[in-house]
């Protein structure tokens, strides 16, 4: 006997209206449990959609394109009476798809989420060769926080990095060196710029061996201040893989041999790493993920970006002042999927005159190596897109994975999801009373800003600091492109989508005298604000937006509304005065531009 049952969207975590790249599924198909059905794309990472039973697809209620929520419709399975569940609920042992947003919620809710049953903790060897208080695997910026932290209230910490320096991706192949070689890349441009206006520099020489050494430079003096630090706090830092043995110990491998640690607590920091999607030529250096294009190994003459997120957009920023004709392929309409449209546009304006091509709604089909370059065949709705072309490299930028199943959490007793997350509480307590978790590897957003924070959470509690919890209105995001683009809170495009009321205050930077004199006459300010005139979101858009946007992360932390914000005495002529301004534009108070209406 079978019956049909709707497979539904799981919860997603901090997710909402994520678009659907890929249908990896089709009515006829038998599926087992845990089969990919969809993935899905946002915009700092894409997903896999797993099936909860098995059974055969009956019908596909989704495509391509479509952007979808918690409780959307999938398809329609038909399964056998025997192991269906209800109009596509979780079935025993499914992991309900929780990628993050646990840490809001308790640690009851987080144990019975639906992920799939943790095994039992291995029994403890009882022969360690180092022993601490809390053990911090994972030494980025939410990492060495934590450990930090831990220090600082009296306890005995070890940091456990697989690379020869601490720091962690973010510090030695990410954030950091990214951030060193976009600055490079906006002086270039400026240099350009500059022509216009009488100040002439001439084709800049590359050097890049040059090139490198400032970008490890900027790195090693980081690595080097953070070594000073973890000394000073007498944090111990053994490099090497870990892996837990079991509950209260942690297997080394490093250039030492091997190691066990054992601890008290445990705060797990492992990241994690760049989406390989399958089809290209990863055993060929010309494929590269963001790590790879960081090392600077040549300046192609033709580069493919494949993904136009943040990580797509700022590494394609970078070979363009470099000399680099770049091409983009995002299989969205748009790009920088998170970021309202108006904040997005004069980045996309600027990039449609400097690069090769943009094509949207388009994908890579297929990808080899030939003696000319990486071949590529594109499928797609974008304009004038080619069958097939050669670059001579290829960035495949299309978001990163977790590493919660890297690290044997199985041994210790700690629940893991299918694509690699751990669920905390708000106090990043997982399943197991003493092991706790921060980072990319908890959820969305995967951001290091995120990670201190929750870092610092897990190391007070652990402390005794009982009445701690992570609890932030909002995380921003940033994207050091040129020009910047910045947003927090509440985007225009989700008041619409969740019928928010809102007011909205926009500041065009062309009323500015000093974005006038900077040459960034195309940014703007955006502040949202609800019914009571609270301020619930923000966006900006022109040079030094991720600075500005801090202000108003702050102005949601306080409860500020528009007249705190426009009635701040700011420093003027600056680009910080276009948040007062557009405070004003709301309050209909605004002078520098006509007000929007009379209030």
């Amino acid at each position: 006997m079978s019956n049909t049952t709707t497979i539904k969207v799981p919860d997603i975590g901090e997710f909402d209206d994520v678009e659907i790249i890929e249908i990896l599924v089709h009515p006829g198909d038998t599926i087992a449990p845990e089969d990919p059905m969809i993935t899905l794309e946002s915009d700092k990472a894409s997903m896999d959609i797993p099936a909860p039973q098995a059974g055969t697809v009956k019908s596909m209620q989704v495509k391509v394109g479509d952007r979808v929520s918690e409780g959307d419709p999938i398809l329609e399975l038909e399964v056998s009476g025997e192991t269906s569940a209800d109009d596509g609920e979780a079935a025993p042992g499914e992991d309900d798809g929780r990628v993050g947003a646990a840490q809001a919620a308790s640690s009851e809710k987080s144990r019975a989420s639906g992920s799939k049953p943790a095994s039992a903790a291995k029994a403890d060897s009882g022969n360690t060769d180092l022993q601490c208080q809390v053990l911090v695997l994972g030494s980025g910026p939410g990492g060495y926080t934590a450990a930090f932290r831990a220090a600082d209230l009296g306890l005995d910490a070890i940091m456990v990095e697989r690379y020869p320096e601490i720091g962690g991706v973010c510090l030695n192949v990410g954030c950091i060196p990214s951030k060193a070689l976009l600055h490079a890349a906006e002086v270039i441009d400026e240099a350009e710029r500059f022509a216009q206006f009488g100040i002439a520099f001439g084709k800049p020489k590359i050097d890049l061996e040059g090139l490198r050494k400032y970008k490890s430079g900027t790195v090693g003096k980081l690595t080097q201040g953070l070594k000073g630090l973890a000394k000073q706090r007498k944090v111990r830092v053994v490099q090497g893989v870990g892996q837990f043995a079991s509950a209260h110990e942690l297997a080394v491998e490093g250039p030492d041999g091997r190691q066990v640690i054992g601890f008290e607590h445990a705060i797990i920091a492992a990241g994690s790493r760049a989406v390989r999607l399958s089809g290209f030529p990863w055993d060929d250096p010309r494929v590269m993920d963001s790590t790879g294009a960081l090392e600077l190994a040549d300046i192609p003459k033709r580069l493919l970006v494949v993904g136009g997120g943040i990580i797509g957009l700022e590494m394609a920023c970078v070979y363009d002042a470099l000399g680099s004709k770049v091409t983009v392929v995002e299989l969205a309409d748009t790009l920088m999927l998170g970021a309202d449209r108006d904040l997005v546009r004069p980045l996309e304006k600027r990039i449609r005159k400097r690069y090769e091509n943009i094509l949207l709604k388009s994908k890579v089909a297929e990808a080899k190596a030939v003696k000319a370059g990486i071949e590529v065949r594109f499928e797609g709705e974008a304009k004038d897109l080619p069958e097939k072309d050669v670059f001579d490299r290829v960035l495949v930028a299309v978001g990163r994975s977790p590493n919660g199943q890297q690290i044997g959490a199985e041994a210790a007793g700690v629940q893991v999801t299918d694509r690699g997350f751990i669920e905390v509480d708000s106090q990043q307590r997982t399943n197991v009373e003493h092991i706790f978790a921060i980072g990319d590897i908890v959820g969305q957003p995967m951001l290091a800003h995120k990670a201190t924070h929750e870092g610092k959470v897990a190391a007070e509690v652990i402390a005794g600091h009982n009445k701690v919890h992570f609890d932030a209105r909002a995380i921003p995001s940033v994207a050091y492109t040129h020009p910047e683009v910045a947003w927090m809170g509440v985007t225009e495009d989700d008041a619409k989508r969740d019928g928010i009321e809102y007011t909205k205050g926009v500041f065009p930077w062309a009323a500015s005298g000093r974005a006038l004199a900077l040459g960034a006459d195309d940014g703007m300010t955006k502040l949202l604000f609800d019914a009571d005139g609270r301020v619930i979101g923000a966006g900006i858009v022109g040079p030094n937006a991720g600075d500005l946007i801090g202000e108003a992360m702050l102005a949601l932390e306080m409860g500020a509304d528009m007249e705190d914000i426009g009635l701040t005495v700011h420093p003027h002529p600056t680009l910080s005065e276009t948040v007062a301004f557009a405070a004003e534009v709301a309050h209909g108070s605004i002078t520098d531009i006509m007000p929007p209406r009379k209030r």
